[in-house]
């Protein structure tokens, strides 16, 4: 439950539209509800922190993810779950029919309303290479959902520099920039070394043998010699994407 809809019951309570039990009744499920053996649905955390919950699918049955996501949705407003199976999205579309399915990040959407414009500026998702599109598409819909306005570049890595060189003007217009790469993981330390903007870093699993599974790309990230950069978990393009608009999120929304 958002602010919003706490608001609006107690208008609802104080215009006679709804008595007090009424109103007692709808929240009775606000700060959680228990869905046995399945999960703890935390209807609280969007009051708390002014992020919703958001479903983790991996490792999730498609039975328990379309359990979770149909709680959710009851509650109103939209819904995210991250990195779902094809079979996973099926199960849940058949409980909650609104649902997307976005195939390229593997995420889950319901967007009953377009998310209300929080943002300062506009998010920068940058892309190193086309094999790192589907954590950058994590990123940039998770900071959309979140309320910021997103450009992305794609397919610009440090393999032809000149790529990079030509949005360079778009890039120090953005007020953050998530760059998403794999391989040895440069794009960072580039980017950072030509504009002013605070740099988020997603290191992906993209690369050969000794890149151990994105471990090189997270350490080339972490010691990366321009400053203003910081980093997330290897393949956790919700993390950047949700990090970059909480940075860039107002107090209180356009009006």
């Amino acid at each position: 439950m958002r602010p919003e809809d706490i608001r609006a019951l107690l208008e609802r309570v104080k215009g006679g539209a709804i008595d007090v039990d009424g109103a007692m009744r709808e929240l009775a499920d606000l700060p959680f509800r228990e869905l046995k053996g399945v999960a703890t649905i935390d209807h609280h955390r969007a009051l708390r922190t002014g992020v919703p919950e958001v479903v983790f699918g991996h490792g999730k049955t498609p039975e328990q993810i379309a359990t979770i996501v149909a709680e959710l949705a009851r509650r109103g407003g939209n819904v995210l779950a991250t990195r779902v199976s094809p079979e996973a999205a099926v199960a849940a579309r058949a409980v909650v029919p609104e649902l997307r399915y976005e195939e390229l990040s593997r995420c889950l959407v319901l967007e009953r309303e377009a998310p209300p414009d929080l943002g300062r500026g506009t998010v920068a998702v940058v892309c190193a290479g086309t094999s790192d599109l589907p954590v950058a598409d994590e990123a940039a819909l998770t900071a959309r959902l979140h309320g910021s306005r997103v450009e992305r570049i794609t397919d610009v890595g440090v393999a032809g520099l000149h790529r990079i060189l030509a949005h360079r003007e778009r890039l120090e217009a953005a007020e953050i920039i998530v760059v998403v790469a794999g391989m040895e993981a440069a794009l960072p330390s580039v980017v950072k070394g030509l504009v002013s903007r605070p740099v988020i870093g997603v290191p992906t699993s993209v690369g050969y043998g000794t890149h151990f599974g994105g471990v090189t790309a997270l350490l080339g990230m972490l010691n990366a010699c321009a400053s203003g950069i910081t980093v997330v978990n290897i393949d956790n393009g919700f993390g950047g994407g949700l990090a970059a608009a909480l940075f860039n999120r107002r107090r209180e929304p356009a009006r």
